[in-house]
Formats: structure tokens, sequence, C-alpha cells
């Protein structure tokens, strides 16, 4: 749609294996910088820490965020073991 926002490496987090705040401290300051959006991405164990740093942050710190958009998918890892499926989720928080 040409009136959303398009997702850029400024307005994403990627969730990894660090502490749920250090993630919401992230996307806390992308808004207060201006960001009308920002991106949660995860895959595989890191996917319920990105739903635990969205609800905190629209639950403790930015009640009038809403969760717009969430788009779930998997992806194709080479391993050493071959190939492996891993799940991921993106998740799109805005005013």
């Amino acid at each position: 749609m040409a009136d959303e926002p398009e997702e850029s490496a400024d307005n994403v987090v990627f969730i990894g294996k660090k502490e749920v705040m250090n993630y919401v401290l992230a996307v806390v300051t992308q808004i207060n910088e201006g960001s009308d959006e920002v991106y949660l991405k995860a895959r595989g164990r890191a996917i319920s820490r990105a739903i635990d740093t969205a609800e905190i942050v629209r639950n403790r710190f930015l009640p009038d965020l809403d969760i717009l958009d969430i788009e779930t998918g998997t992806e194709e890892i080479e391993g050493e073991d071959g190939t492996s499926n891993v799940s991921t989720i993106s998740v799109r928080l805005g005013k």
C-alpha cells in the first residue's frame, strides 16, 4: 500500500539471545526518535522473546502502540547436518 511506511534497516529490531529488556529499549528508542513503525524479526526459539518484547512495550511503556501486522514463515537453513527448516516471525508495531 502506498501510504504505509516501508521497512528499512533503521526500523527493524532483530531478536536474538539477549535479555528481553534490551529489545524493549531498542523499540522504545526507535519510536522516540520519530519512527512511526518498528518491525520485530525473530527466528526459531527467539520467537517467544519477540512476542514478549512486543507485549512489554505495549503494556508498560507505550500503551498507544498497536500490533499492526504479524507475518509468519519458514526459512531453510544450511547447517552441518544438511538443511533444516526454521520458523520466522515479523511483528509490525505502530501507532
